[in-house]
């Protein structure tokens, strides 16, 4: 059988699509990866043609086929503690946060978010900072991390990851967090249930209104815009800084920058911003 062919229609309309539904730029650079990865969708599915296919996913039967269409066009790369330098500020943030709930004696909760999780490692990794820098207090903390791909979220809330996968987590942490598997699960490790139950997974797409009765003090949005054109970016970011209580913290990627963006942020820092 011949390989469908993706005509410059169909590409026209998986681009328009994607974008419409998710914020993705898909630039004709991205034309090979669109047929590669939707190619195995239609084989999924037996379609005939990519026509056949982008009719299917736009029809009331096809809202499950979108969201599969969704999570092979989403690029998840990711790893535990990508980019140290934030992590380590994320633990500045929280000792100061910590001191300032204690002299308050409010009812306290840091909460803190993970926009575009991926398959988990980011949400742990920062699960796992808050459990070493606060540890005195039992100030309560509450991590939200979204993807818009079902996938990867599957894989996160099972806090499951190959060798290959959990070698950026330093010994001391990979002994004192993580759970050695054996028999069948020999060379894999699972986050410890301390650390999954402070991690809250939810499908959410960004380019949805976020919730207005939720304030985060930190968000954490890393890799994630360069994927997006400097309107959606802008949309978004206004939105983070709206979602975020007074002297709350965006953190973007090393690769990405506010630049260029009209926003009511201060610069901090590489990919640090404070509201």
């Amino acid at each position: 059988m011949d390989e469908p062919i993706l005509t410059d229609r169909d590409f026209e309309k998986v681009s328009r699509l994607i974008y419409e539904k998710c914020g993705i730029y898909l630039h004709e650079g991205k034309r090979e990866l669109v047929k590669a990865r939707l190619g195995k969708r239609l084989r999924a599915g037996n379609f005939p043609s990519f026509t056949h296919y982008l009719k299917y996913v736009t029809t009331e039967e096809g809202t499950d086929e979108l969201i599969m269409m969704i999570d092979s066009l989403s690029t998840n790369l990711t790893y535990f503690f990508r980019e140290e330098k934030h992590f380590q500020k994320l633990a500045e943030l929280l000792t100061v946060m910590e001191r300032k709930l204690v002299k308050k004696r409010e009812i306290p909760k840091i909460l803190l978010w993970s926009a575009g999780c991926s398959s988990g490692e980011e949400p742990y990794s920062m699960a796992i900072v808050a459990k070493e820098t606060i540890k005195d207090s039992g100030i309560p903390i509450k991590i939200l991390a979204t993807d818009i791909s079902t996938r990867v979220l599957k894989t996160a809330m099972t806090g499951i990851y190959p060798e290959e996968r959990i070698r950026t987590v330093p010994a001391l942490l990979l002994k004192k967090y993580f759970q050695i598997g054996i028999g069948k699960w020999r060379g894999h490790y699972r986050v410890k249930r301390e650390i999954r139950e402070m991690v809250k997974f939810k499908r959410f797409n960004l380019m949805e209104e976020i919730p207005s009765s939720v304030f985060f003090d930190v968000i954490f949005c890393r890799n994630v815009m360069i994927y997006f054109d400097k309107q959606t970016q802008e949309g978004l970011v206004n939105r983070f800084y709206h979602s975020l209580k007074r002297e709350g913290y965006l953190f973007v990627g090393h690769s990405e920058s506010l630049t260029g963006l009209t926003h009511p942020f201060k610069y901090v820092g590489p990919g640090v911003y404070v509201k």
